[in-house]
């Protein structure tokens, strides 16, 4: 799609058709983490291993579910790691990057694929709890103005 990619807070963006558009993704995937499902072996085992079930905490991961896109988020995971190990040349950093973007993981992805994460407004409000500052009496009050 040419141009920018849609952005949801956008001034002609509260039209109703253009929000039915969008996908809303929990705060958190809290569903199962698949299994990993490519062959380890190495020293990059380890470090794909915390890596595969930090992403499967994120948002997206609702959606990668639902999409089956087990094999992809696993090709990202290998690629992101050996980017970040300095075996992989610009190259590979690039496609990590176009990864990212497919994935939703990037900002400019999530726009792209138009996905937003959403909060839950009601359940923040719950576990807050309002900060009570104690008011002073009136007797308290007018002691410091001298009165009796």
């Amino acid at each position: 799609m040419p141009g920018p990619a849609p952005d949801p807070d956008a001034l002609r963006r509260d039209r109703k058709s253009d929000a039915a558009t969008w996908t809303a993704l929990p705060v958190a995937y809290t569903g199962a983490v698949p299994e990993w499902p490519l062959s380890l072996g190495g020293k990059l085992a380890d470090a794909e291993m915390a890596l595969w079930a930090s992403v499967w905490r994120k948002p997206q991961a609702a959606m990668w579910a639902r999409l089956g896109l087990v094999h992809q988020v696993a090709a990202y995971v290998r690629a992101f790691v050996e980017a970040t190990n300095g075996k992989g040349g610009p190259s590979l950093t690039t496609a990590v990057l176009r990864m990212e973007d497919g994935l939703g993981i990037s900002v400019k992805g999530m726009n792209a694929l138009r996905w937003r994460i959403t909060t839950d407004e009601v359940n923040q409000r719950r576990t807050q709890r309002p900060t009570v500052v104690p008011r002073e009496s009136a007797r308290d009050r007018g002691k410091k103005l001298g009165g009796a």
